[in-house]
């Protein structure tokens, strides 16, 4: 991983959402791709923007994207490193038009991520990761401040909870529901894609739990940001680190945390 720049990651990111950003601010069409979620050109656009830049800048290093056809298990379950994107991350919202969608680069090895690029092209703003240097911000402003690891939300009295703004479940209002049971104070934030993982990672919500489907290139970047911040991604059941490249990338249900 020393031969990693992070700054070139994150200028590939940008790029990406620079185009993003021409078509956001245009009428633009919607497709339905076989799962019915939503697809639209700035999904197909920066996807090709990422997949090209990173495979010029390490072809060596093989590519797992949402937006490109998908490898069979046999072919890539021998790979110790490979890039895991998703070129838009919460479609649901750029078709809204609400800001809260992200451009997600993460660099796994032995299935983990240890570089994570989140970037939120209508914020103008980045959250990386990078394992033995740190997690931080990349503010509009060119500012760049550490993340540093939180409390546990099972500690604190008065906590925030972060949920999905477009997938939110019977399951999550429970998790909820129970807190307050429990005599706690709960603050409900509602975000879209990614910006859930750094939303924890910043320290603006407590504890994220996730009850609804998600893919493996949803979570990487995010999971490497909160991670290297000193955070933990745990599979709901069996409190185990989420695991990659699995043969079915969905991920199971999950909690996004500090440690106790």
């Amino acid at each position: 991983m020393n031969n990693i720049d992070i700054n070139k990651i994150i200028a590939i990111a940008k790029e990406a959402g620079k185009e993003i950003m021409v078509i956001y601010a245009q009428d633009f069409s919607v497709e339905l791709k076989g799962d019915n979620s939503p697809l639209t050109q700035a999904d197909k656009k920066a996807n090709g923007i990422i997949v090209n830049a990173l495979k010029e800048l390490h072809p060596e290093i093989p590519i797992i994207s949402e937006e490109t056809k998908l490898l069979s298990y046999d072919e890539r379950k021998g790979w110790n490193t490979y890039w895991l994107v998703d070129p838009l991350d919460g479609t649901k919202e750029f078709i809204k038009k609400n800001g809260e969608f992200t451009v997600n680069i993460a660099l796994m090895s032995d299935g983990q991520p240890v570089l994570g690029v989140v970037y939120a092209p209508a914020q103008n703003k980045t959250w990386y990761g990078v394992k033995g240097e740190g997690s931080f911000i990349l503010n509009e402003d060119g500012s760049k401040v550490s993340l540093k690891k939180g409390s546990n939300w099972r500690n604190l009295q008065k906590l925030k909870v972060v949920a999905s703004r477009s997938h939110l479940d019977e399951n999550t209002l429970k998790f909820v529901e129970d807190l307050k049971n429990e005599g706690k104070e709960v603050d409900f934030v509602s975000s879209g894609s990614s910006l859930k993982f750094c939303l924890v990672a910043e320290g603006k919500a407590d504890v994220y739990p996730r009850f609804a489907p998600t893919m493996e290139w949803d979570t990487a970047a995010g999971q490497a940001v909160v991670e290297i911040a000193g955070g933990i991604v745990l599979n709901w059941n069996t409190k185990e680190r989420l695991q990659y490249n699995k043969e079915n990338l969905l991920n199971p249900f999950f909690i996004v945390e500090f440690p106790a």
